[in-house]
């Protein structure tokens, strides 16, 4: 079956967390960047990016010369959105030029519009949904009812036939114009994949990596805390048993100080009720210093981004049994008090009063 361009994206946003995990790992964080840390072209496209260079052809540019850049603007953050996301890029831009060409194909150089090969080939819906100049799932939906590029309807498809050729007429068509209008639908995706999938990908590769056991999410009910149960990002091995929580945040310097709240009594609330429960939050964004040294308080690791590589390697360590890297033994727990009971004051009779 081929694949749709969501399919597509995320299968190259994966492709590109691997290659930013070693090339993070390579260069020690980012910290530590020389030439042959940078031989692949690719890599050096990723790491352009990432330190906020435009390059148009990775193959033509020094090493060298990236180097430098780095080595003048260190203070600068590296950007891991920017770095991942123009690999993605770079992969789907091909892919949409052979939807269009297979549309192409399918149709007769746009001339046909057979419903029965619409039907049988959703995955070219973005193609066909631009020649239409319907440049939104809402209006196409108003137009032909509900589609999808993964399957639709009989009558859906013979709608859309109807629609493409009533609008279509391929002597005005220029592929240029109708893959520049496919731009917005790549951008839709590829900025759904960053907050649906980037940073968590980049944690669950990290610990794949160095074979560490672990549930996300989705994958447990909850994990138990004193006040109440809920889950974390991440749980090492399982809910059950568990060793270590990692929660994953991105931040900005005007919110850090509320989201830092918010992760902290998560982190109370699990390591007071499992004693030797190592806590580890990622981060990613602007986050003051001020409110890192706080957390660090709480959780036993404050971990950037660009080092999960070093906490797996923390976490492998936990699994086999070594205690020292846990840092902060909490000590909390929420009790009655007997005497409440006892106390007239504190009655409370059929009326509420």
């Amino acid at each position: 079956m081929t694949k749709t361009v969501y399919q597509k994206a995320d299968e190259a946003m994966r492709l590109e967390i691997k290659r930013y995990l070693v090339l993070a790992e390579t260069t020690k964080g980012f910290s530590s960047v020389d030439v042959q840390a940078l031989s692949d072209p690719l890599d050096r496209l990723m790491f352009a990016s990432g330190i906020g260079m435009h390059v148009v052809d990775p193959n033509n540019i020094d090493p060298a010369h990236l180097v430098a850049e780095w080595s003048r603007k260190r203070a600068v953050l590296f950007d891991i959105e920017r770095s991942v996301t123009i690999g993605v890029y770079s992969l789907i831009r091909p892919f949409a030029d052979q939807l269009y060409e297979e549309a192409e194909k399918l149709t007769k150089g746009f001339t046909e519009f057979r419903a029965e090969g619409l039907l049988n080939n959703p995955h070219l819906l973005p193609i066909l949904q631009h020649l239409a100049g319907v440049f939104s799932k809402a209006n196409l939906k108003k137009e032909v009812g509900s589609v999808s590029d993964t399957g639709f309807s009989k009558p859906a498809a013979e709608r859309l036939s109807a629609l493409l050729t009533e609008r279509v007429s391929a002597s005005s068509i220029v592929k240029a114009n109708i893959l520049q209008r496919m731009e917005s639908t790549l951008e839709g995706i590829v900025r759904d994949l960053v907050g649906r999938v980037l940073l968590e990908e980049v944690v669950a590769e990290a610990l794949k990596d160095e074979k560490v056991p672990f549930l996300r999410e989705e994958e447990y009910s909850s994990l138990a805390g004193v006040v109440y149960d809920f889950r974390a990002d991440f749980v090492v091995p399982n809910e059950k048993q568990p060793i270590a929580f990692v929660e994953v945040r991105k931040s900005s310097s005007r919110h850090a100080s509320l989201y830092a709240k918010d992760k902290m009594f998560s982190a109370i609330n699990w390591k007071g009720h499992y004693k030797n429960l190592i806590g580890i939050i990622v981060v990613d964004g602007d986050w003051t210093q001020a409110t890192l040294q706080t957390m660090a308080r709480v959780f036993d690791y404050v971990i950037p981004l660009h080092q999960c590589p070093h906490m797996a390697k923390v976490l492998k360590k936990a699994t086999t049994g070594d205690e020292s890297v846990l840092k902060w033994l909490l000590n909390f727990s929420i009790s009655e008090n007997p005497k409440f009971k006892e106390m007239p004051n504190n009655r409370i009779d059929s009326d509420g009063e």
